[in-house]
C-alpha cells in the first residue's frame, strides 16, 4: 500500500485499492477513541474516490455536535498517535495528523461541525467525484498542475486547487 508523504512535499500517486480498507481500520480506532463525540466519521478527499490519483494521505472527516467538543477529542486522538496541527489554517477545522514519524503524514483527521457547511460540502464533493468521470479528470488536471507549480509547498498547493473546489461545491449545494 502506498501511504505517506513528507511534510510540505506534494506528489500524486495512482489510486490504491487498499485505501478503503485502511480507512475502515482507522475509522474503528477513531470511533472507539471518540465514542459519542463523533456523530459521523467519513473518508473524504481524493483517496476516497476510486480510480483517482491522490496525495497518499488518508483524509478523514469527523463530525462533532457541537464543534466545541473538539477539545474533548484532543487527548484521545493523541493517544492514537495523532498530533494536533494547531496552525493548519483551515477555517472551521481542527486538524490532527498521524504518520510513521514526525516528518511524514499518512492520515489527517479533520474535526468539523456535524452537518455544517464543511461536513456537507466536502461529502457532496466526494460523492460528485465518485459519480462523474469528467469531474475526476478535471480535478486531477488541476491537482497535477498544482503539484508542478508547488512541489514543496502544501499551503500553495491547496491554494491553487481552492478555486476549482469552491466552484464545484457552489454547484452542488
Amino acid at each position: 500500500m502506498v501511504l505517506g508523504l513528507k511534510h510540505n512535499a506534494n506528489l500524486l500517486v495512482d489510486y490504491d485499492p487498499d485505501w478503503p480498507t485502511e480507512f475502515s481500520v482507522e475509522r474503528e480506532r477513531i470511533a472507539l477513541a471518540l465514542g459519542a463525540f463523533a456523530k459521523g466519521i467519513e473518508h473524504y478527499g481524493s483517496t476516497s474516490v476510486p480510480g483517482m490519483r491522490a496525495k497518499p494521505i488518508l483524509d478523514i472527516i469527523v463530525g462533532l455536535e457541537p464543534l466545541k467538543d473538539w477539545q474533548a477529542c484532543h487527548d484521545p486522538l493523541l493517544a492514537l498517535g495523532y498530533d494536533y496541527a494547531a496552525h493548519a489554517g483551515v477555517p472551521g477545522h481542527y486538524i490532527f495528523g498521524r504518520g510513521r514519524d514526525k516528518t511524514e503524514r499518512t492520515h489527517l483527521v479533520h474535526l468539523v461541525e456535524f452537518k455544517g457547511y464543511s461536513w456537507v460540502s466536502n461529502l457532496a464533493l466526494r460523492d460528485a467525484l465518485r459519480r462523474d468521470p469528467q469531474l475526476r479528470r478535471d480535478y486531477t488536471s488541476i491537482k497535477e498542475k498544482a503539484v508542478s507549480d508547488a512541489p514543496d509547498n502544501r499551503a500553495r498547493y491547496n491554494e491553487l486547487k481552492s478555486g476549482f473546489i469552491d466552484r464545484v461545491k457552489a454547484t452542488l449545494l
